[in-house]
């Protein structure tokens, strides 16, 4: 129990220091990546600390496994570079012993993630995303860049060459207008200002000295006008710009603000709607069947009413066959869609597990690499955990994309990192005992002559 204590002791130091470290590194990464959006557009410091403060719920869920695999490589290897390890195990204490404590203490890491992943996470990103909303609708301006092309409004791309951070006033606009199906229109204006509908459904942008100039998108060599104003009003709708009530309860939640129990509960409603309309639409088809059998085909014996009849119910069948042939085949549409929503939720379902799990991963990678090297500096252990999660990080992204296309699994595409460093490490863990070198060592028999 005191070794399990003392090697416990030695990870704890490493772990916290890797941790914040990490966090740090995550943060600077988040501020230089949106430094340009954030500074100088008005925005109080309070708003950027908190659109910081709620990015540190994913930055935590990485910074964990990370954190593990640099404090383990650390421990092990500051413990092996001592030879403590090797007076550990001549005192009988096997690879797996001296890890145990590490790999008990990883799990319970690994569980307290999972809660964190399905409690805190999903509300931190909608709060991230009802908090962007609210700033840009009170700065239309925060998503428009000066010297850039913006094309976050659907049918339109725009260029400003200067913005202003308290006000919603533009300089040098330049508009390319593709919302009409007829017409092209590039309009230029010295200035403007835009602004939002007060129902917020639609953007105003109010242009002040400029031009039109307008191609037939149908007969482009034969219909142009060029048009000067001293002001023109562009109404365009606010869908596509992302805007929408900044009520939580308003919003939809996307999968990576649901949490899993949420997640299954709505493939639950996708898979049992999908089938209870599939069982109506059979019941309906042995109806249709049950009347033709009723049907009477040798009209010969009717009189004129009843074969009008007859036939009347012929036609009535064949047009509601028709419709339902039409349904089976927007059935099959609609299976597509749901398989590929009901995957999406999966992969998403399995990340918040798999991720954590890498916890208990990195320990069987961390520990025997650790001895191995017989090195507990930071930079060896960073550097290694770098290569290591970077490697992870790629199967986590490649199993998605393949999982959104249907070439793998969920499961799989979200596991399979965990599958194969995992078995790296216990053959890492158990290689000693396995003698799988003797295995395969070359032996020299000499033979003497008689």
């Amino acid at each position: 129990m005191l070794i399990y204590r003392y090697i416990l002791k030695a990870h704890f130091a490493p772990f916290i220091i890797s941790f914040f470290i990490v966090i740090f590194v995550f943060t600077f990464q988040f501020i230089y990546k949106y430094i340009d959006n954030l500074v100088g557009k008005g925005l109080s410091w309070w708003i950027i600390s908190q659109l910081i403060t709620l990015n540190l719920a994913w930055m935590v869920t990485l910074a964990g496994p990370m954190a593990v695999l640099i404090a383990t490589l650390m421990a092990f290897g500051s413990l092996s570079s001592t030879n403590e390890t090797t007076v550990m195990r001549a005192s009988g204490l096997s690879p797996l012993k001296l890890i145990f404590p590490v790999l008990l203490i990883s799990g319970i890491l690994c569980y307290g993630l999972i809660l964190f992943n399905n409690k805190v996470l999903p509300e931190a990103n909608h709060r991230t995303r009802v908090l962007m909303t609210d700033i840009q609708r009170t700065k239309p301006t925060f998503v428009i860049e000066a010297g850039r092309f913006t094309d976050d409004i659907s049918g339109y791309n725009m260029l400003v060459k200067k913005t202003y951070e308290n006000s919603n006033k533009l300089e040098g606009v330049f508009i390319i207008d593709n919302s009409n199906p007829v017409y092209s229109n590039t309009l230029t204006a010295d200035s403007g200002q835009i602004n939002f509908s007060s129902d917020y459904t639609k953007i105003i942008l109010d242009l002040y000295n400029g031009e039109i100039h307008q191609i037939d998108k149908k007969k482009p060599n034969g219909s142009y006008r060029r048009i000067d104003f001293g002001k023109h009003i562009v109404s365009i709708d606010a869908s596509g710009f992302g805007f929408s009530s900044s009520d939580e309860g308003a919003f939809s939640r996307g999968d990576r603000e649901l949490s899993s129990d949420s997640m299954r509960s709505i493939i639950n409603n996708i898979n049992n709607s999908f089938e209870a309309d599939k069982v109506n639409s059979a019941s309906q088809v042995q109806n249709i069947a049950l009347e033709l059998l009723q049907v009477k085909y040798d009209t010969t014996k009717l009189d004129s009413s009843a074969a009008g009849i007859n036939r009347l119910k012929v036609l009535s069948i064949m047009n509601r066959y028709k419709g339902y042939k039409n349904k089976y085949v927007n059935q099959k549409n609609l299976e597509q869609v749901n398989t590929k929503q009901v995957n999406m939720y999966l992969v998403e379902i399995y990340k918040k597990y798999s991720i954590p799990f890498a916890c208990v991963v990195f320990v069987l990678i961390g520990a025997p690499l650790g001895m191995l090297t017989r090195k507990g500096g930071f930079g060896v252990a960073a550097g290694m955990s770098l290569g290591f999660f970077l490697l992870y990080w790629a199967c986590l992204i490649g199993g998605e994309k393949l999982a959104d296309r249907e070439l793998l699994s969920p499961f799989l595409s979200m596991w399979v990192a965990n599958i194969i460093l995992g078995s790296v490490g216990l053959y890492l863990v158990f290689r000693d005992s396995l003698n799988i070198k003797r295995l395969f060592k070359q032996r020299t028999i000499t033979v003497k002559p008689s």
